[in-house]
């Protein structure tokens, strides 16, 4: 049985998750830390498509391209194939195979859920490929990573627990967004080593309302948080620190923060031009830079 996708089947997504806080609030008996963070989704992405027509009788494969594809795994640790094995087992019936290709264009291990976007995407693009309607992603993507469920809606989302405990955001102004990168790949088990080492203290949960009107009321909220992993990641590679010093030098910049473990950093901004120009003059530093609209689901 051929599958009825054509080649040309629209490709999923898989936009880039950020941090907009993050704080460390305890750690499990595993070893695990607890975290309380707000996530939501910007406009860059990888993007994930069938490079041909699916049968019954092969293996799900996957090729990988694109700007921040050299040194990635295609193999069958990569958490895309993964998912597809985790999604086939799931279905209890056989499922048809192909290639996938993965078009790489977020820079990895960079504090952005790359890894698990792709991941997430990998479900829901499969789930309709192969018509698995009733499987529960959500509660599939929790076995891949404590990150993946919260990239399978792609909307932002209260993150708790070591990540898996999801709860709907506050209402979200719209966001104009600048993503830096410069060109460092962080590990994050170095950062919460560091963090760890740093003596910081356990950070309660924070205080949200239920919505904020504008973005100048939400960065007054953002001021009262903290990305705990910031500092031990700047002491790491202080590089991290220029960028965000950089951003927030700029008249235009109302809020810069690192996302995640790093390195990536993020600014908002009044409106998509002053994004798009702060972009430009990061590029001219060398650094990935990209400006967007913060997203408002998966596709």
């Amino acid at each position: 049985m051929i599958s009825t996708a054509p080649p040309d089947h629209a490709p999923a997504h898989a936009h880039a998750k950020i941090n907009l806080f993050l704080h460390v609030t305890g750690r499990r008996a595993d070893g695990y830390h607890e975290l309380d963070s707000l996530a939501v989704f910007a406009a860059s992405h990888d993007s994930l498509r069938p490079e041909e027509r699916f049968a019954e009788g092969r293996a799900v494969t996957l090729a990988i391209e694109g700007p921040f594809a050299e040194g990635l795994d295609a193999g069958g640790d990569n958490l895309v194939l993964r998912a597809a094995s985790a999604l086939a087992a799931a279905a209890g019936r056989p499922v048809p195979g192909g290639r996938l290709r993965l078009t790489k264009s977020l820079p990895v291990a960079s504090g952005i859920g790359g890894g698990s976007a792709d991941a997430a995407a990998a479900l829901r693009l499969l789930a309709a490929l192969w018509h698995l309607p009733d499987i529960d992603l959500p509660a599939l993507a929790a076995t891949l990573g404590a990150d993946v469920p919260v990239c399978v809606a792609q909307e932002a989302r209260r993150m708790q627990g070591v990540g898996e405990i999801l709860s709907p955001a506050p209402r979200m102004p719209p966001l104009a967004m600048l993503l830096v990168n410069p060109g460092i790949a962080v590990p994050t088990p170095a950062v919460f080593r560091a963090w760890k080492e740093s003596g910081a203290a356990f950070r309660p949960a924070a205080t949200l309302p239920r919505a904020w009107n504008d973005v100048e009321s939400l960065v007054d909220t953002l001021g009262s948080t903290s990305n705990d992993l910031e500092l031990p990641a700047i002491a790491l590679y202080p590089l991290i620190g220029e960028v965000l010093n950089d951003l927030r030098q700029a008249r235009t910049c109302l809020f810069a923060r690192m996302s995640g473990s790093g390195a990536t950093c993020f600014g908002l901004y009044p409106d998509l031009d002053a994004a798009e120009s702060e972009a430009r003059r990061m590029r001219a530093r060398g650094y990935w830079a990209e400006a967007g609209q913060v997203g408002s689901g998966a596709d």
